[in-house]
């Protein structure tokens, strides 16, 4: 059809008023400004992702549900598997000691109100002539101590303390260091809890170092890069900052000599690490000044995780010694080639070192719920893949099961029969979908839920011995190498 000019214009004049009309302007789509994304909540993520729960039961102590513990527990494996390169020996201490250890540690003085304390029974026992093998042993002996007052422990070191002080030590032997995964409890107030990140019972992956005062640079230097390995692997490489808290004013244990001394050595440390680091004045350990890892999340508001603290209190109050040559000159962390000096050999008090990588695992799980936004990476997801069913035809759901069995390592291939004894799993997290719906609506779920891998066994994926992933056609053992590379990577 053609138009004339005036027609042209008429109908270009008719599109320039519609198009610059300023009621049909406002009401365009792009005119609008998209709405502001509220920023992620662990709370919420964790309820949809069914991560943990909390109970009005136990406040403060969150409930991990199955999705929760994989991730807990991957992240407790990746610190151990870490240990074999720091030189950390994991040990296992009790949850409650008397009060007498709290009082010789210094926390009944300074931390008393953030304990719990438990009352042991006092009841004498019930007679019982037989005995349990139905002779009388005679009266029990008595309790070694009156005090039958307990604490909950907040921290591990003076467990730490006890084990290092059960033997003698040659300096031959130092650094020792002690890893601890036990669970801890603090008095927190009760409007102070919030999800996981504050809460009353948690774990660290804490830590303690018994080294020589020459050591305690280069020991503070290998921790700074424990932390940047992990913070690394995690993403969390640039969202972190450190900070060095010194002696508080109040509550602490010590000379302000050697809190100096101890600060001073922890500058130095901070200065040869080449990162940025700021100062909080006051914000020490009662024992110690610290170095503190600070994390933001999604909110902005930081949080500390990672901790490692110098200590010369503790070694003081247990007594703990090591035997070295020359101990006036060990004790200052100096060196002589004097053979009358270096032939007299006496007990040196060894520079304890607290130190925690993740800090409180709660914690770190509520920061990199928001960091990831519920998109976890393949080896921390819950949920690292799904096998769905294209129908419900038994060959199907058969090879589906057999699919889901090789996965997880309960089989080494297909067509093998399950053996008995002892199983070596490969730790991956895989469920099926056999419901009766459409692939695409099963797709569709997959994705919502956060599945990482979605696998699709068919008609022809049962005659081949075959899953399909995306267009990727490959064996299942296939897809478990795969898996357990991508999981051993921690990718």
């Amino acid at each position: 059809m053609i138009r004339s000019g005036a027609t042209k214009q008429a109908a270009l004049g008719i599109s320039r008023v519609r198009w610059t009309c300023p009621a049909c302007l406002c009401r365009r789509q792009y005119s609008q400004k998209p709405e502001k994304r509220e920023p992620p909540d662990h709370r919420k993520i964790g309820l949809q992702q069914e991560l943990f729960i909390t109970s009005a039961y136990s406040p403060g102590s969150p409930i991990f549900l199955p999705n929760g513990a994989r991730i807990f527990n991957r992240l407790i494996d990746f610190i151990r598997k870490q240990y074999a390169r720091y030189g950390f020996q994991e040990v296992i201490t009790p949850t409650i000691y008397k009060k007498a250890l709290w009082a010789k540690s210094g926390h009944l003085e300074n931390y008393a109100d953030d304990m719990y304390t438990v009352t042991g029974n006092t009841s004498a026992p019930d007679k019982d002539p037989g005995g349990c093998c139905g002779s009388d042993h005679g009266p029990a002996e008595p309790d070694s101590e009156a005090d039958n007052e307990y604490g909950l422990k907040p921290m591990n070191c003076p467990g730490h303390c006890l084990i290092f002080a059960s033997r003698v030590h040659s300096y031959r032997e130092l650094p020792v260091r002690y890893a601890d995964f036990s669970p801890l409890h603090r008095n927190e107030i009760s409007g102070a809890l919030s999800g996981l990140t504050r809460v009353r019972r948690f774990h660290q992956d804490d830590g303690h170092i018994f080294c020589r005062p020459s050591q305690v640079e280069e020991e503070i230097k290998k921790t700074l890069d424990f932390v940047k390995v992990v913070y690394g692997v995690l993403r969390l490489g640039v969202g972190y900052r450190l900070a060095l808290s010194t002696r508080p004013k109040d509550h602490f244990i010590g000379t302000e000599d050697e809190w100096n001394r101890a600060e001073d050595r922890l500058k130095m440390a901070l200065d040869s690490s080449g990162m940025e680091w700021s100062i909080n004045e006051g914000d020490g350990a009662f024992y110690g000044p610290k170095i503190d890892i600070v994390i933001k999340d999604s909110d902005g508001k930081e949080h500390q995780t990672a901790t490692i603290q110098l200590d010369f209190q503790l070694p003081k109050r247990f007594a703990l010694e090591y035997q070295a040559p020359a101990p006036e000159y060990e004790a200052r962390g100096e060196t002589t080639n004097d053979p009358v000096l270096l032939a007299e050999y006496g007990p040196v008090r060894p520079v304890m070192i607290h130190r925690a990588v993740l800090g409180s695992v709660e914690r770190l799980m509520a920061l990199l719920i928001e960091s990831y936004d519920g998109k976890w990476p393949f080896w921390l997801n819950p949920r690292q893949a799904i096998i769905l069913t294209v129908n419900t035809s038994q060959p199907v759901l058969d090879w589906a099961d057999e699919v889901k069995e090789i996965l997880l390592g309960l089989k080494k291939e297909a067509g093998q029969t399950s053996t008995e004894g002892p199983v070596n799993p490969t730790g991956l997290a895989v469920d099926v979908d056999y419901s009766a719906r459409s692939l695409g609506s099963k797709i569709r779920e997959a994705r919502i839920n956060g599945y990482s891998q979605i696998l699709v066994v068919g008609e022809e994926d049962v005659k081949h011995g075959q899953v399909s992933l995306g267009k990727e056609r490959m064996s299942p053992m296939e897809m478990r190498d795969k898996m357990c590379k991508l999981a051993d990577a921690f990718e």
